[in-house]
């Protein structure tokens, strides 16, 4: 039986990126997308039985259609992918900028809880299935001028662990996969360098290949989780020397 596999963010960046890989692999698909104009391109594109659900992670009650729907056709769902994020430059100090803490907040951290949401019971009754969310090195310390977004992957990276305790013993996996730099739409604005960039294709391969052996917590690439380790490990008064200068990540102008 061909693998049943859900993904949120799939127009775009790595969600995209791994429709394409578990397309190849002979998936069962149901790609999820705020552009739905984006979503019908990328089916086009697969040679895969796909079912396209044009919605906003945010919208719980939209998540609980599709699931229905997608259970309906399919089944159930093995591999259920959180990969729906946002991430542009915050700051404190910017009145306008709370609308898009509390946007990146929604998206990155309640839309993946709207994806597994619907899942998580029919899964645990099965006694198997997959939970996967993407987070991000970006979770590990917290950058200048990414407030938001490294509080969003931080706060990920602590759901997905307590979500893995809570279902240890289910038979039910949960997978935290930290990408470093992917050559996606949303870092190719990044006005600094981005050490060991990976094509999304590559990472979506190393990937995959991570959610099928159900490992708990994967860096992609893997050089970054070097990386990461050792921001982790650096004292919060080299930690903070090091970055108060460092480039910041491009702010979405407002008005």
């Amino acid at each position: 039986m061909s693998l049943r596999v859900v993904i949120t963010g799939a127009s775009s960046g790595i969600g995209e990126a791994l429709a394409v890989e578990y397309a190849q692999r002979g998936a069962q698909l149901g790609l999820i997308a705020r552009r739905g104009d984006r979503l019908r391109a990328l089916s086009a594109k697969l040679k895969a039985d796909t079912a396209l659900y044009a919605l906003d992670v945010r919208d719980s009650s939209a998540l609980q259609r599709a699931a229905r729907d997608y259970c309906d056709r399919f089944g159930g769902a093995d591999v259920v992918v959180a990969s729906a994020g946002v991430g542009v430059g915050t700051l404190t100090e910017r009145a306008e900028d709370r609308a898009l803490f509390q946007e990146i907040l929604d998206i990155n951290v309640m839309g993946m809880l709207n994806t597994f949401q619907p899942f998580v019971a029919a899964m645990r009754a099965a006694g198997a299935g997959t939970l996967v969310g993407i987070a991000s090195v970006a979770g590990f310390r917290g950058l200048p001028g990414s407030g938001a977004y490294c509080a969003s992957k931080a706060a990920v990276i602590a759901y997905l662990e307590a979500l893995r305790v809570e279902l240890r013993g289910t038979g039910v996996a949960v997978v935290t996969i930290s990408p470093g730099y992917i050559a996606t739409p949303m870092t190719e604005k990044n006005p600094y360098p981005m050490p060991f960039l990976m094509r999304a294709d590559r990472a979506a391969k190393r990937m995959v290949d991570a959610i099928e052996r159900r490992t708990r917590h994967v860096v992609v690439p893997w050089q970054m989780g070097v990386v990461g380790l050792l921001l982790k490990m650096m004292p919060r008064v080299v930690h903070d020397a090091a970055f108060a200068r460092a480039p910041r990540k491009p702010r979405r102008e407002t008005g």
